[in-house]
Parts: structure tokens; C-alpha cells; sequence
């Protein structure tokens, strides 16, 4: 490597360097196949799994709603057959080593956009018959 001979040169080839390490910087966050943060592992995958798990449990889901408008104060005791088999659904997706793949891939998808476009997926909110 060749010394500076003059401040200019040397302010051109630090700014340089700092441009090149930016860009490596960036294109490595790009990379869809990089390590998953602690966040993404613990709290933004099991969020789109509760979501998705939420869509394919709907009929119990919507069971156990209309079983608490029903009874008020009650549900504790007249709905346990509706929480119980809510909760089996459920605790059947998150405890599938494949749903929780199908779900990161999702997230990995999603990232990868991201960090190519700049903006994020809109989510839909689902209206619901309350």
C-alpha cells in the first residue's frame, strides 16, 4: 500500500475505505442466509407463528369467543371444553419443528424484501364479527 503524499489524497482513500466497508457491511445484512438476531428467533418468528396458527384454528377460536359472549363472567367454568381445545390446536403449531421452519422461511422472505426494497409488508387486518 502506498502512503499519502498529500492530506487531500489521504481524506480520499479513508473515505474510500469507509464507502467499500459500508458496502460490505450491507451487502453481508443482505444476505438471506446470516445468522438470526436473538429477536428475530425469540420474539418475530413465534409472533407470525401466532398469527398463523390463529388463521388455522379459526373455527376454534371463533367457538370459544362465542362461547365467552355467551356466558359473561361464567366462561371461566362453562368454556373449558371451547379453551381446551383451542389451546390443543394451538400448542399443536407451536410445538411443530416444521410449522416453526415453514414460519422462519416466512420471516427470512420478508427480511430479505426488507433489506432489498426498503419497505415493509403491509399486514391486512382481518375484520372480525364483533
Amino acid at each position: 500500500m502506498q502512503t499519502c503524499n498529500s492530506p487531500f489524497k489521504c481524506r480520499i482513500q479513508a473515505s474510500v475505505f469507509a464507502l467499500l466497508k459500508l458496502v460490505f457491511s450491507v451487502k453481508k445484512l443482505a444476505d438471506p442466509n446470516s445468522k438470526l438476531r436473538h429477536v428475530e428467533k425469540d420474539v418475530l418468528i413465534p409472533v407470525i407463528m401466532r398469527d398463523r396458527a390463529k388463521e388455522l384454528c379459526s373455527d376454534k377460536v371463533q367457538a370459544f369467543t362465542k362461547c365467552c359472549k355467551e356466558t359473561g363472567f361464567l366462561m371461566v367454568v362453562k368454556c373449558r371444553k371451547e379453551n381446551t381445545a383451542l389451546k390443543d390446536c394451538l400448542v399443536g403449531y407451536y410445538s411443530d419443528p416444521s410449522f416453526y421452519e415453514e414460519c422462519k422461511t416466512e420471516y427470512l422472505k420478508q427480511r430479505e424484501e426488507y433489506r432489498a426494497t426498503g419497505i415493509k409488508k403491509k399486514k391486512q387486518k382481518i375484520t372480525s364479527n364483533i
